[in-house]
């Protein structure tokens, strides 16, 4: 059983930078893909990266040029690097993980939270204006 576990959330005012870290006990599959979503009150859970297998990344077009996916392998770490924090930003953050689009080494197209069968517990951003 894969288990996720987030940290490094916090508070912090807007324009400040974080970094979670997503620890893993074991990848889902030689080939995979892993993700960050996030959730805030009373709105759907959205993907902001991915990370494939192949290395490949993917960001939500809120995030792009801000936030950073990256991975450790010899730690089997998945990390989000958070620069220029906005309000809007706040939210609870979720590690995820599942196997890689069909035969491909990389993240699918269509990054539904469903598609991902493992995930973290969250860990909690705060950005204050």
């Amino acid at each position: 059983q894969v288990q996720l576990v987030e940290s490094g959330g916090g508070s912090v005012q807007s324009g400040g930078s974080l970094r979670l870290s997503c620890a893993l006990s074991e990848y889902p599959d030689s080939a995979y893909c892993m993700a960050w979503f996030r959730q805030a009150p009373g709105k759907e859970r959205e993907w902001v990266a991915v990370f494939g297998s192949d290395r490949s990344t993917r960001y939500a077009e809120s995030v792009e040029g801000r936030f950073t996916i990256s991975q450790d392998n010899a730690k089997n770490t998945l990390y989000l690097q958070m620069n220029n924090l906005k309000p809007e930003d706040t939210s609870m953050y979720y590690c995820a993980a599942g196997r890689a689009y069909r035969w491909y080494r990389t993240c699918p197209p269509d990054l539904a939270p469903l598609y991902f069968r493992y995930w973290g517990q969250g860990t909690q951003v705060t950005v204050s204006s």
